[in-house]
């Protein structure tokens, strides 16, 4: 007996890559992971949790998640997403599981994982990418972004963070934007060549890996002129010191928008921010659309902005950039609209007024604008400096750990503390 459960119905059962070790020794973690990010995250974090005594077991959808761990006791889940469930529990009783560890509170497979686990009272350990960035990424307890519990009375961080002491000195960490696209492409060449394997396998993105490549190859074909209009448009709003808002896109697919949102996606966004623009901005003011660096082009997302200024009157005072550095053009705006980006938190810290129109973790009173987004054009407030200091205080004691996703330098640091964090120690000194 391996003590792995039953297959449901009609789905035969994976093999395990090795014997399970139910016998946790005090003080060690019996590690559940599911889906990481598309690249090496788990299986760097899996075998530093080795390296450190605890027991990890990782739980593998599709072919991408199996390319990335290649470490033993991989799990291969092939029955559908209504048995899933009932499998996982048995999993978790079976292998004596302690911590369950996944990247994303709201891909369709996490959702029921983490409500059985709050009824097994198994804690969940919920990585994203960071609230604040460069340079952090999130591990938050339970949930994340709209599912945070983290609270939203500005008080309470004022009192919490002056508890606390300062933030360890933090370095810098690099980032490849090719070595992310890189990954993803291995991950979803993978997926797609083991798609037999796999079943019931649906990917939590509404589009087919094919269509996403389709739509990155028209992007990269476009790169040059993307970047030459780009870089004009910079110099044409620095040259004239238009006073400009700033909307920078989230991904249309991304469950802050889906889930976390009043919006069914980013073209309903367009029509509100617009329409509101279009009504209530003073005629002087420009409003810039930003895409998202990680859009995928499947939707053409200027020709949409084009359209729908057009549609309200002001397409002589809308631009739509498509490439380069969201910092000096968030530095130089009069605010910023945004849904629930983290790109919020940037300019809250340099201090540009925000208005969140989603279910943000830093949609607070005194830190981001709270009379709505049609008093915004005319009224932009700041936000106040002691209290956004302190919800980042207390941001970084809960739910960040400094490193990034996309350099081995920055995996290790990641790795490094978060390995701290689930044995309950604070954070490392650089």
């Amino acid at each position: 007996m391996s003590g792995f459960p039953a297959a449901p119905a009609g789905v035969a059962a994976a093999p395990i890559d090795s014997a399970a070790d139910t016998h946790t020794a005090p003080g060690k973690r019996t590690v559940l992971m599911l889906q990481g990010l598309m690249g090496p995250l788990f299986r760097k974090l899996g075998l530093g949790l080795i390296a450190a005594g605890h027991t990890v077991h990782k739980i593998n959808f599709n072919g991408g998640d199996r390319l990335f761990w290649r470490l033993p006791n991989g799990i291969d889940y092939r029955g559908s997403l209504e048995d899933w469930p009932g499998w996982l529990e048995q999993v978790i009783r079976e292998r004596g599981v302690t911590d369950v560890t996944l990247f994303g509170d709201c891909r369709d497979h996490h959702m029921p994982a983490i409500r059985l686990c709050r009824d097994l009272g198994v804690p969940v350990h919920v990585f994203e990418e960071g609230y604040i960035r460069p340079d952090w990424v999130t591990l938050e307890l339970g949930g994340v972004n709209g599912h945070s519990s983290l609270p939203r009375d500005p008080a309470w961080y004022r009192e919490t963070a002056a508890a606390l002491p300062p933030v360890p000195p933090h370095a810098q960490v690099p980032s490849s934007f090719r070595r992310r696209a890189i990954e993803g492409l291995l991950y979803n060449a993978a997926d797609v060549l083991t798609r037999w394997h796999y079943p019931h396998w649906s990917n939590h993105r509404p589009w087919h890996p094919l269509v996403e490549a389709m739509g990155w190859v028209r992007k990269l074909r476009r790169r040059k002129e993307r970047e030459a209009s780009s870089i004009q448009l910079l110099h044409d709003l620095e040259a004239s010191g238009a006073t400009y808002f700033l909307f920078p896109l989230q991904l249309d697919s991304d469950a802050q928008i889906r889930l976390h949102s009043p919006f069914a996606g980013i073209a309903d966004a367009l029509r509100l921010i617009i329409g509101s623009f279009a009504a209530h901005a003073p005629l002087d003011v420009r409003l810039v659309v930003k895409e998202h660096p990680l859009d995928n082009g499947v939707r053409d997302w200027r020709q949409e902005t084009a359209d729908t200024a057009e549609l309200f009157g002001v397409a002589d005072r809308v631009d739509y950039l498509a490439w380069g550095d969201i910092v000096p053009v968030t530095q130089r705006a009069r605010g910023v609209v945004t849904i629930n980006s983290t790109s919020g938190t940037f300019a809250l810290a340099t201090g540009v007024p925000v208005v969140a129109l989603g279910h943000a973790v830093y949609d607070i009173a005194d830190i981001t604008y709270q009379k709505g987004i049609d008093a915004f054009w005319a009224d932009p407030v700041a936000p106040d400096v002691q209290t956004f200091a302190a919800f980042r205080r207390v941001l970084v004691e809960r739910c960040l750990i400094p490193g990034g996703f996309f350099s081995d330098e920055a995996l290790d640091k990641v790795v490094r503390h978060a390995i701290a964090r689930f044995e309950g120690r604070a954070l490392l000194p650089e």
